[in-house]
């Protein structure tokens, strides 16, 4: 029996090295040719990597391996990205699990160059250095988490409705389905940053016999459709683990030219914990981040037990042609489902308004923070369904649009006003908000008159959908600090003075702003002892009503 185990090694061994397999992945060609294994590039900048039929055995039988393993020196001056790019693709070939080794500092420097991600990571105690003061392509990943279930058009569905509980197709598993219209506009910015809109865009997932997953529904109704893709989704969940990364900052002119330098996730069902993040090297002045951690077109992502870091706030000239703050995040969340942040936090003081806040997200739904503590919460273009719970949010609060559930609890909010409905948006959420057990700080204690929804709608702007406000609102257990007031101070408002020139029936709405049915107050308290008033604008919201339970 042992002299047959040993012919059939024999033989499999022969076989590696007669076949030199060749697999390309993206710009990656691997061979396993009778040579020592090494990493090269051509003219063309495609990675060549021949793993010898001795290591490919040795690999196999130990089911993992290291960045060294490919010629990673992790001494932290050394650009290691082409090694640590051929270990995923050697991994992802044949299944293996990727470690980092310990202790060890590997320096990513401005190559284009991007590392794919198939298969368990754990990148363990090992830094990572990304250098961005000199980089070929900004907008290229460091590492991208893929899956190797390919997307496909899905052909024969021509409309779609808000709610439609299944659509009519045959898929071999189920999928995230991406719809979009190109003829019909969304989200037509005003302000500072205005702009000419988005394609309408929706995105939700199907089991295989075309069953609508309710907890994220269809949100619009599509009169028509210019493309609709579906992704499979990926049944086995993927894990990265560890890793202490820090970025060199860019010194890039402060314009709105965003760097994506970062770990890319882009496969549904991935844990990403205890990943940490850091920034040295800002200056004043510097381009934009578009999120170290960005999470885009897939579903049921956790980033669980992170450390991460708000980025330095620059300004630039806006589409308006005046002075605006660029947005610059550490966490991106784009046509994302069920994406959930458990344990995190940041680095920096979530009350410095030198830091812009941590993180943005559109087109995504059932957003979920959980003993999270980050300078702000905030939903772009639009998120069904949202749920901040145990955390504490800083001078940027929770800014949303959207519509659904959004569900605050057991959480001390810092910002300006609660919840900020965002005007550069039509201040819109179609559906209730519930606010419980939650401390509201309004301005982080700066001398402030508190208002606990803000937001602004003049009713004149077109943002290419009817604007709400939330149907229905329930307050119970809040504690108000508004104990630094000014003197003229009348008590917190439930609304902010959304619109000042709308104060009596002759005021007309172009675009008509559904004002909230009824709001619930339940043991609502304040520092100051005044009670709640609706608004210092009580005209808008004059049929508003609020009643006590």
């Amino acid at each position: 029996m042992k002299y047959f185990f040993l012919i059939i090694l024999f033989f499999s061994y022969v076989q590696l090295v007669q076949g030199q397999t060749e697999s390309p992945l993206e710009n990656v060609v691997i061979t396993t040719k009778k040579k020592k294994t090494q990493v090269s590039t051509n003219k063309k900048g495609e990675l060549h990597v021949n793993v010898s039929p001795k290591d490919v055995l040795k690999f196999k039988a130990k089911g993992v391996v290291h960045y060294s393993d490919f010629g990673a020196s992790g001494d932290g001056k050394t650009d290691d990205l082409d090694a640590i790019a051929a270990t995923h693709a050697f991994a992802n070939q044949y299944g293996l699990k990727v470690k980092a080794d310990e202790g060890a500092t590997y320096y990513i420097g401005g190559k284009e160059r991007t590392a794919i991600i198939q298969t368990d990571t754990d990148f363990g105690t090992a830094s990572f250095l990304i250098d961005d003061t000199e980089v070929e392509n900004n907008k290229a990943s460091i590492f991208l988490v893929s899956s190797s279930l390919q997307p496909f058009k899905l052909e024969g569905i021509s409309s779609l409705k808000k709610n439609q509980e299944k659509i009519d197709v045959s898929l071999p598993t189920s999928c995230l389905i991406t719809v979009t219209n190109s003829n019909q506009k969304h989200y037509i910015r005003y302000g500072l940053n205005q702009d000419n809109g988005s394609t309408q865009t929706d995105i939700f997932v199907v089991d295989k016999n075309g069953n609508v997953d309710l907890d994220a529904p269809i949100i619009w109704d599509f009169d028509q459709i210019t493309d609709v893709t579906a992704l499979p989704l990926d049944e086995v969940t993927l894990t990265i683990s560890g890793g202490r990364f820090t970025t060199i900052a860019n010194k890039a002119e402060s314009k709105y030219n965003y760097y994506s330098r970062n770990i890319m996730i882009k496969r549904s069902n991935v844990v990403l914990d205890g990943l940490e993040h850091r920034i040295i090297g800002e200056g004043d002045h510097g381009a934009p981040y578009g999120g170290f951690i960005t999470v885009r077109d897939c579903a049921y992502i956790m980033v669980k037990n992170c450390i991460l870091t708000g980025h330095k706030t620059y300004s630039t000239i806006g589409s308006a042609g005046k002075p605006v703050s660029m947005g610059t995040y550490d966490i991106l969340v784009n046509r994302a489902l069920n994406v959930s942040f458990v344990n995190c936090s940041q680095t920096n003081d979530i009350n410095d308004k030198t830091y812009w806040g941590i993180q943005s997200s559109n087109y995504s739904k059932n957003l979920v923070y959980d003993n999270c503590t980050f300078s702000r919460f905030d939903a772009h273009k639009g998120v069904a369904n949202a749920s901040i719970k145990n955390s504490t949010l800083g001078h940027m609060g929770i800014n949303a649009i959207g519509s659904g559930l959004l569900t605050v609890e057991n959480t001390t909010i810092q910002g300006r006003n609660l919840i900020n409905l965002r005007s550069d948006y039509g201040s819109t959420w179609q559906g209730d908000i519930v606010i419980r057990n939650c401390v509201f700080v309004p301005e982080g204690g700066k001398l402030t008159s508190a208002s606990l929804i803000g937001g602004s709608y003049s009713g004149q702007h077109d943002f290419g959908y009817t604007c709400y406000m939330p149907e229905q609102i329930t307050i119970e257990n809040l504690h108000i600090d508004d104990s630094n007031h000014p003197e003229d101070y009348l008590g917190p408002a439930i609304f902010k003075d959304f619109n000042e020139e709308m104060t009596d029936d002759s005021y007309q709405e172009k675009f008509p702003y559904i004002i909230t049915n009824e709001i619930f107050l339940r043991n609502v308290t304040t520092a100051s002892g005044k009670d709640l008033i609706i608004s210092s604008n009580p005209f808008m919201f004059k049929d508003v009503k609020v009643s006590t339970y």
